[in-house]
């Protein structure tokens, strides 16, 4: 099939030069190989022909169907902007009228009355009246020529307009197929397509395009999806054990008076039984010689950064320096107090470094580093600069790896002669199907107990209509000397979406809950401004923080019991959840309470109620991913595959990911180096794959 990549897309019959250049600049189609690999997303069938009469009182929405008949007449109506044709068209039975819009004299210098068409489109009700408005129309040798299932194509708005609709693509790629009868050569190891029991390339090609029966698609979509998820899964594991077996990494055998000071006389509480876990995983890792790439997962309070912290301090024992790079200054922040409050009876010499670190101060941070005086370095992306030197960097630690650029981590690597261990930490829980994928060539450690004393946030779904109940129960908790959240989505107000706004949110609770203390942070304050606000929160001179998304991640006080957001249809499910982490982090017992106008969707208020069902992190962010695809995970899907899927779904194709994984790793077994003759197509294959984009996946 490579052969069709060379296959100029404007000689295909149907669409021609100036067609080329819209589906190139449209839709990124430039030869033949891009029009066969642009997939169906939905199917209609006219194999039936419906007559009018039994469409007449029938209630619901009608699906697309077929008629055939005849127009009694047509009436152009209204001028200008506002005009429009009107056919009245009858089979015998019963009459609907057709309406046209757009192309008004075009349509009435093709149609004529008293001659048979076949018609296709979706029935409606316009005043009681049932119409079909921009039906296909054609005659029946045109129709019944056509295949009885048609696909749809995903288009743009540019392209229609220029009536190149889903109906004139299908019949180019039809076209060519029937045209094009050598068949395509299979891409995936023969050895493969007969260990999953999979359809041909050819085969499972025209089938998508020209579908036979239900059960011959399913298989065509489901070998399309095994490829591109193969390809994906190949390429990452080839690189991650080229990585593992050449890229050196620092051997910290020693544990040593740091790490057993730190844990006999420091630690604030038993660890749990995750946490050892991962320390001895983190632990096997820099004891092998290899460079560690390690993502750490855990729910929100599970005790991450102590674990970190216990990793820094292995490689301290060992002669290391390490770093922890957060995304935010508060994040940053936030680690840096954490760090230094539990390791202070130690001795341990931790700085911060920021954006906003003064001159002086930053004087006194790179002599540290230099001579190694400073053990951790915990910093925003200025740790990453130039002009930061290390002495012996051996240990980096990166906090919610998706929000850098991966260009921004690989800096790290140059800060030392040997590239230091790494360890990722996410509070945002991964999907397994995603972990197996964007985080494919990572090592995983789930932590999935929480520390003891930690108590499940309590949370309910209430509307605007029991406002008065909600202001109760968050006055007992202010007078029972606890601290309150109060988050909008909305910096001001937008009438149009008619959301309540934090700076509305902010006078409201001022007034409601007076006289306790509240305080304002939004992403539009100054962060001097923004900084006072959280501080004072944090202190306890403010009883209520009222702020949008800006506090999701990093805020830590332990008095405040009650998160309440607003307008909560607006937000995903991971993104309540991680609010949600913002309470429940001291001994008392806390609540969310999600706020919603009473009118929302099925869907809206399904979502809502799962976060009322579960705390489970990891069974949220599967539901979340599966509600709204993998596309909306906090930015991590498809950031880091090495090329676009055009057919598979991370959110709903996991047991074909499994699959594709196992695959490649029997396949990788047998052959590393896919150099025995069975494998060096789909070498090829994968190789002008991956060179149609750029690929990253060397980096962690």
């Amino acid at each position: 099939m490579l052969s069709l990549q060379k296959y100029d897309i404007q000689y295909v019959k149907g669409i021609g030069p100036q067609r080329a250049k819209l589906l190139g600049s449209e839709l990124g189609l430039h030869t033949a190989f891009d029009l066969l690999r642009h997939y169906p997303t939905s199917y209609i069938d006219r194999s039936t022909t419906y007559n009018i009469r039994s469409l007449h009182g029938a209630t619901g929405e009608f699906p697309m169907l077929q008629l055939r008949g005849r127009f009694v007449s047509f009436n152009v109506v209204g001028e200008g902007a506002a005009m429009r044709l009107v056919g009245l068209f009858t089979d015998g039975t019963a009459t609907i009228d057709c309406v046209w819009f757009k192309g008004v004299r075009e349509q009435r210098k093709r149609l004529a009355t008293g001659r048979e068409y076949v018609l296709f489109g979706k029935p409606g009700y316009f005043r009681e009246q049932l119409q079909m408005t921009h039906p296909e129309v054609d005659p029946p040798e045109t129709a019944d020529s056509a295949p009885g299932v048609r696909a749809v194509y995903p288009l743009t708005e540019k392209l229609r307009q220029r009536n190149f609709g889903s109906r004139q693509l299908h019949a180019a790629i039809v076209g060519f197929l029937q045209s094009h009868t050598h068949p395509f050569r299979d891409t995936l190891p023969p050895s493969v397509v007969r260990a999953a029991g999979l359809m041909s390339l050819d085969e499972a090609i025209r089938t998508v395009h020209m579908p036979t029966s239900p059960d011959r698609l399913e298989r065509a979509r489901q070998r399309l999806k095994f490829e591109e998820l193969f390809y994906i899964q190949t390429d990452i594991l080839m690189r991650s054990r080229e990585r593992k077996a050449q890229v050196q990494g620092y051997i910290m055998p020693r544990v040593g008076q740091w790490f057993n000071d730190f844990y006999h006389n420091c630690l604030p509480f038993e660890l749990t039984g995750a946490q050892k876990r991962v320390i001895k995983e983190i632990r096997a890792d820099i004891m092998s010689g290899r460079q560690m790439n390690r993502l750490v997962q855990g729910d929100v309070g599970s005790g991450k950064t102590l674990v970190a912290l216990m990793s820094m301090l292995l490689a301290i024992d060992n002669g290391y320096q390490a770093c922890l790079m957060a995304p935010t200054e508060i994040l940053a922040t936030q680690h840096y107090e954490t760090i230094s409050s539990l390791a202070s009876k130690i001795g341990l010499n931790v700085k911060l470094l920021t954006g906003s670190t003064r001159v002086k101060q930053r004087r006194i941070i790179d002599e540290g580093l230099r001579d190694g005086a400073i053990h951790i370095l915990v910093g925003t992306h200025a740790v990453i600069e130039d002009k930061v030197v290390f002495r012996n960097l051996g240990f980096a630690v990166i906090d919610e790896q998706h929000r850098f650029g991966v260009a921004q981590r690989a800096r790290l690597w140059k800060k030392s002669q040997v590239p230091p261990h790494v360890l990722v930490m996410t509070a945002t829980p991964i999907p397994r199907t995603l972990a197996m994928t964007v985080y494919g060539d990572l090592d995983v450690s789930v932590i999935d107990e929480l520390p003891p004393g930690r108590k499940p946030v309590s949370t309910v779904l209430r509307f605007d209509e029991q406002r008065e109940q909600v202001n109760a129960g968050i006055m007992a908790q202010l007078r029972a000397g606890h601290q309150v959240y109060i988050v909008y989505p909305l910096v001001d107000e937008n009438e149009k979406l008619d959301l309540r706004s934090v700076t509305e949110g902010f006078e409201t609770a001022a007034h409601t809950f007076s006289p306790y203390s509240v305080a304002l942070v939004h992403g539009k304050m100054r962060p001097a401004d923004k900084d006072e606000s959280m501080q004072l929160f944090a202190s306890g001179k403010a009883s209520i923080l009222v702020a949008t998304t800006v506090i999701e991640v990093g805020v830590n006080v332990p008095n405040a019991t009650t998160m309440v957001i607003e307008n909560a249809e607006r937000f995903g499910l991971s993104q309540l959840h991680q609010l949600r982490g913002r309470v429940g982090r001291g001994a008392d017992r806390s609540f969310c309470i999600l706020m919603s106008k009473h009118k929302i969707s099925a869907d809206t208020r399904k979502r809502l109620e799962l976060m009322t069902s579960t705390t489970d992190g990891f069974v949220i962010a599967e539901a979340d991913m599966e509600m709204r695809g993998p596309g909306d995970i906090e930015g991590t899907a498809q950031s880091g595959l090495p090329f676009d899927l055009k057919i598979a779904n991370l959110a709903r194709d996991g047991q074909i990911i499994g699959m594709a994984r196992r695959a490649a790793e029997a396949l990788l077994d047998a052959d590393p180096a896919l150099a025995a003759p069975e494998n060096r197509y789909f070498a090829t294959a994968l190789g002008q794959a991956l060179s149609r984009n750029t690929d990253w996946s060397r980096i962690s």
